[in-house]
């Protein structure tokens, strides 16, 4: 990357592995822009932040991921403040227990989980481009396997079709794995590095909202899991590795390159998965 001050976004880092992302990236000597829904919860962020980075270079940019309006209007002021993007973590995600609407009215985990990434990627990607050599790092999950998309069934991915939080959660996270596999294909030669990881399983409050029974269990083992600083090392890996080539469309565990879920390699089911995100959110 360039020697001149690198600028980083960050979405969902008002806690969790985005928290400790933006930490890491601070200490990497990044300027990093964080993104959540709360502005209480971003300036408490901010102030942890800045006190365990021993650095000051974090900015604030309030956003709802449910609401595709607030994701263009951060898009915006991202570009209005800095003239270059180094790197993008599409951090944000959630698990809702009941099935719930977005404004626009798609499936909430969908929406916010894949449709605000896909949008807010696409929005900054000519910045991202011009800033060459950057890079996109997704966070994607271990939960998409066995995960099934049918784009063929009317409300498969938008209405409350097979819906359960864990089906919905794996769904999102296999979708987060085909965007990341055919934006890599769009950005061939442009020294723009796209990837996606799983993070491991971390102890954030995400599962706490998986639903009455998978949410019990998750707070069960919750203090057998890693924690939300081990499970950033991963987004911090790809986010500051010398050479992020071999990566490129990658989807990463641990710091290697690993094989996810054979829907995820169907080349057919994600060019169709871009073309309904497009549509969706006006693209």
């Amino acid at each position: 990357m360039s020697q001149e001050e690198r600028i980083a976004l960050v979405t969902g880092a008002t806690a969790g592995i985005g928290l400790h992302t933006a930490i890491g990236l601070v200490r990497a000597g990044f300027r990093v822009i964080i993104t959540g829904r709360d502005g209480t919860r971003l300036q408490q962020a901010r102030r942890t932040i800045v006190e365990q980075a021993g650095a000051d270079a974090v900015e604030t940019a309030r956003a709802d991921f449910s609401i595709l309006d607030e994701v263009r209007t951060l898009a915006d002021t991202v570009l209005s403040r800095h003239q270059r993007l180094d790197l993008l973590v599409n951090n944000a995600g959630m698990i809702t227990p009941r099935f719930r609407l977005s404004e626009e009215g798609y499936e909430l985990t969908f929406a916010v989980n894949h449709l605000a990434p896909f949008l807010l990627t696409n929005l900054l990607l000519d910045r991202l481009r011009a800033s060459a050599p950057s890079r996109i790092v997704t966070v994607a999950s271990r939960a998409h396997r066995g995960a099934r998309l049918d784009l063929d069934v009317p409300g498969g991915l938008t209405g409350p079709v097979g819906w359960s939080p864990l089906n919905a959660y794996g769904r999102s996270k296999l979708c987060n794995i085909l965007f990341t596999r055919t934006l890599a294909r769009r950005l061939e030669g442009s020294q723009v590095v796209a990837a996606c990881l799983h993070p491991g399983v971390v102890a954030t409050a995400i599962g706490d909202r998986a639903g009455s029974v998978a949410g019990f269990g998750w707070r069960l083992i919750k203090p057998l899991l890693i924690t939300p600083e081990k499970g950033a090392r991963t987004s911090l890996f790809l986010a500051t590795v010398d050479d992020p080539a071999p990566f490129h469309g990658g989807y990463v565990v641990c710091r290697s390159l690993q094989r996810p879920d054979r829907t995820a390699l169907d080349d057919d089911l994600a060019e169709r998965l871009w073309s309904l995100s497009a549509r969706l959110v006006g693209l």
